[in-house]
């Protein structure tokens, strides 16, 4: 089988140049239905410092938000972080950076990292490297929490289950699954460091 490189910058730049909302967020009924069970699956009520890896045009990032005393939210494309800064405008515990995941990420400590709906863009070695510095980042009881389509989509070099298997692979050694659920068309695993 044909290894796929990481989809990088320019995919994104013509998907937002074709439309501004690709991927339906603020009105697809699977995409409320996931935003909702993503929030529940949030071990605990509060975050103190959390990181949003691909936040598109931060319709989870307002939702999200409510959770976190700091979040940070970011993306690959300029244009997705434009619409997410004035979605959230009026939330001052959000701040955005444009970062080109996995090869740039924020030289910080973060106890929640969400990881939703991207790292299929990566290709298998890629997402491996980006698992170990996302751990990095975490303190201890620190939670990593991935969200995934599980079809399989012909551009994308990974599958919803190859990034979370992956996942599971490099870490069950050192953080525990403690919130796990998955339907026909997508998964969850909330991950919380040792």
């Amino acid at each position: 089988m044909e290894k796929k490189e990481t989809l990088k910058a320019d995919y994104f730049a013509d998907v937002y140049a074709a439309n501004d909302d690709p991927w339906n967020f603020e009105t697809s009924a699977y995409e409320a239905q996931k935003y909702s069970a993503t929030l529940q699956a949030l071990p605990r009520n509060q975050y103190r410092n959390a990181l949003e890896i691909g936040c598109s045009i931060g319709v989870l990032t307002k939702m999200l938000a409510e959770k976190c005393h700091h979040l940070l939210a970011t993306d690959i494309s300029e244009k997705a972080l434009d619409f997410a800064k004035i979605k959230c405008k009026d939330l001052e515990n959000v701040n955005f950076q444009l970062l080109h995941f996995p090869d740039e990420l924020p030289n910080d400590q973060f106890n929640l990292i969400l990881i939703s709906e991207v790292a299929y863009y990566l290709s298998a070695e890629d997402w491996k490297k980006a698992i170990h510095k996302m751990y990095e980042m975490l303190p201890e009881k620190g939670e990593i929490v991935l969200v995934h389509w599980l079809p399989v989509v012909p551009d994308y070099p990974q599958t919803g289950n190859q990034v979370h298997y992956a996942f599971r692979k490099e870490m069950e050694s050192k953080m525990e699954n403690v919130f796990k659920t998955r339907t026909d068309q997508y998964r969850i695993d909330v991950w919380r460091k040792f």
